[in-house]
């Protein structure tokens, strides 16, 4: 109650000055996220005492130090996205340590890497053993690449041209290594692929038909999900 009344003085000045109609369409969005945040169902899913204790300790422990501004390196927040998903999320958003690593590169991400590579891979065979592998795709990416170079302070700084992602599950055709940079990982010189392009094979994967389908913004005016000619990447579907 005091959330919801904190909330609304937050937002009394905003919609006085509102004439565009954005403040009405995100009362919708409010009153599901507080469904959201009072349901018994999200409750269960945090508690963590309830799974199994050789699941728990195939994802690992973690450490419970951030790095800077970092996510937390908690293994238990993975086998809790999967959690969340059997108790219904649609979207399930996890963020993990940091990785704007501009000065030690290689130090932090001896420490980060075996933990990631660890949770990521625990959630994946999760996954497939709970029969979730065609229903759920799971998605690693960060927004940009790393310099192919090394700085002065033995790190790399932030790169646009060439980057990565892991894509699994989704009924994907997984297995496969999709695109190639050349040997210092600075250029793309095979198969090319666009984040629009993840983005579609994310909405295929979820029924959408991106050449299709619009969405209205809270101003209600219609918008296609990716840009134009951003397609699902036929090798995964």
């Amino acid at each position: 109650a005091d959330r919801r009344a904190l909330l609304a003085s937050f937002d009394k000045f905003r919609r006085d000055l509102d004439g565009s109609g954005m403040m009405e369409g995100l009362d919708a969005f409010n009153e599901q996220a507080f469904g959201i945040l009072t349901s018994s169902k999200l409750l269960n899913a945090l508690d963590l005492e309830k799974e199994d204790a050789k699941v728990r300790h195939r994802y690992g422990k973690g450490d419970p130090k951030n790095r800077d501004d970092g996510g937390p390196k908690l293994m238990e927040h993975m086998l809790i996205a999967r959690r969340l998903v059997e108790a219904g999320a649609r979207c399930v958003t996890l963020a993990f340590s940091r990785w704007d690593h501009h000065g030690d590169n290689f130090g932090a991400l001896r420490q980060d890497l075996p933990l990631f590579d660890q949770g990521v891979s625990a959630l994946v065979e999760d996954l497939h053993q709970r029969g979730l592998d065609q229903d759920v795709s799971l998605v690693v990416w960060g927004e940009f690449g790393r310099t192919p170079t090394i700085n002065k302070d033995a790190g790399r700084d932030h790169w646009p041209r060439v980057s990565c992602a892991l894509l699994a599950g989704g009924g994907m055709k997984t297995g496969q290594v999709i695109g190639a940079t050349d040997r210092l990982g600075g250029e793309a010189t095979e198969r090319p692929v666009q984040f629009g392009d993840v983005f579609a094979t994310l909405y295929h994967n979820l029924g959408i038909d991106v050449s299709k389908v619009t969405v209205n913004d809270l101003s209600g005016r219609p918008q296609y999900l990716v840009d134009a000619g951003c397609q699902p990447m036929k090798e995964l579907i």
